[in-house]
């Protein structure tokens, strides 16, 4: 039996999460569950799912759901980050779904990882922000991490099980790895008219063909932005060089990442566009339990089409590329300026455009030594979101 810990419980990760322990109650079961400020779903999930303890970030948050649980409930409301960091790290604890969004999730993850636990990742920013040191804590403290992401985890599935075993340190150049194939739908905006892009608004580019996500990763989707943050991540999940990692335009959804051998061999991992199956993979991995997902139906599945990406239509893709050839320093103030621009673009304060124009303007402005602790990765994150405000104002105001 599995203790749980489900870190942005209220999001679609953890509600995917949660169904998957649902129909698997003899090898599962739910620890703790940890939101923002979400208080109406954490109710609900508190009432089915009966954790041990449920934290809200949000102090005042946690005060209404107390409020609001049966005097009877059997489920202990926390906050705070201490409690938080004790919870994550509590020696009852086996796994950590890790799938608060952005820079947010990267400490309580951090924490995880340095007391050993079992990471099923799907923050990609903590890797983002934190790679070489993420990695490197992993290693010492013997925490086992794999990936959720689709991608990720379909290029985990598609590797030996001598890469499987040593995320962060494999040689791909010894088993016979040529390149990983990196694939993405394109989002909402593939064939759009370049010229019609800046009138984009937030709905029309949340409303991603394939996948159900939340507002952040939708717009991500659709600059491919998230593609860009994926590609930094397997740089480190893979050890990867520059030329061993390549993105792929796959409008289906249906082939969620592939490895391409020196043989010539490309083994690839497919299924319905839904995350139970790779959330299902990492809790029971290196076994197999039932996810609710449908298995594909290949005699209605129709074609699979491929194609370069369009760094005229994705810029934003390419600069996180280019971040990640860069170092672990710009790919820290990309993540934070972008966190910001996609934020005041759901705000409509600034054009679907202009998030690459502020991701841009932070990687020339914002300067940063070496990033060698979780503070240095924060202080860096926090004057970057800093620069990121005085660009979107200075659009504002213009």
């Amino acid at each position: 039996m599995q203790k749980m810990v489900i870190l942005g419980a209220t999001g679609s990760i953890g509600t995917n999460t949660l169904d998957v322990i649902a129909r698997n109650p003899q090898q599962f079961s739910t620890y703790a569950l940890v939101a923002n400020t979400n208080v109406d779903k954490m109710l609900t999930l508190c009432q089915t799912h009966q954790p041990i303890i449920a934290h809200m970030v949000d102090s005042d948050a946690a005060k209404e759901l107390a409020a609001q649980l049966p005097k009877n409930s059997a489920t202990l409301v926390t906050t705070g980050a201490e409690q938080l960091k004790q919870l994550v790290t509590h020696e009852d604890v086996d796994t950590v779904m890790a799938a608060i969004v952005g820079a947010a999730g990267l400490v309580p993850t951090f924490d995880a990882v340095k007391a050993g636990k079992r990471i099923l990742l799907a923050n990609k920013e903590a890797l983002v922000m934190s790679g070489q040191l993420f990695m490197d804590t992993a290693r010492q403290s013997g925490a086992t991490i794999l990936p959720v992401d689709s991608e990720h985890n379909a290029i985990f599935q598609s590797m030996p099980q001598s890469v499987q075993s040593n995320l962060g340190f494999c040689d791909l150049n010894a088993a016979g790895i040529k390149h990983i194939l990196l694939t993405g739908s394109g989002g909402p905006f593939l064939t759009s008219d370049l010229n019609a892009l800046a009138t984009m608004t937030p709905a029309q580019a949340c409303n991603h063909p394939n996948w159900s996500m939340g507002p952040k990763i939708s717009v991500d989707s659709a600059t491919m932005m998230n593609k860009g943050l994926e590609y930094i991540e397997a740089k480190w999940l893979f050890n990867t060089n520059v030329d061993q990692l390549k993105v792929v335009i796959h409008p289906q959804s249906v082939i969620h990442s592939m490895v391409q051998y020196n043989d010539g061999s490309v083994i690839a991992e497919l299924g319905n566009p839904d995350m139970r199956t790779p959330i299902a993979h990492c809790m029971s991995y290196p076994q197999r339990i039932s996810s609710g997902v449908e298995p594909l139906d290949f005699f209605k599945l129709g074609q699979l089409n491929f194609c370069e990406p369009d760094f005229t239509r994705f810029p934003c893709l390419k600069l996180a590329i280019d971040a990640c050839a860069q170092g672990q320093e710009a790919t820290t103030v990309l993540n934070a300026a972008n966190e910001v621009a996609v934020a005041a673009f759901l705000a409509n304060e600034i054009a679907f455009t202009d998030i690459a124009v502020v991701n841009q303007q932070c990687l020339t402005q914002v300067s940063a030594s070496a990033l060698t602790s979780i503070e240095a990765i924060l202080e860096l994150d926090s004057r970057t979101r800093v620069a990121a405000r005085q660009s979107i104002q200075s659009m504002i105001n213009t």
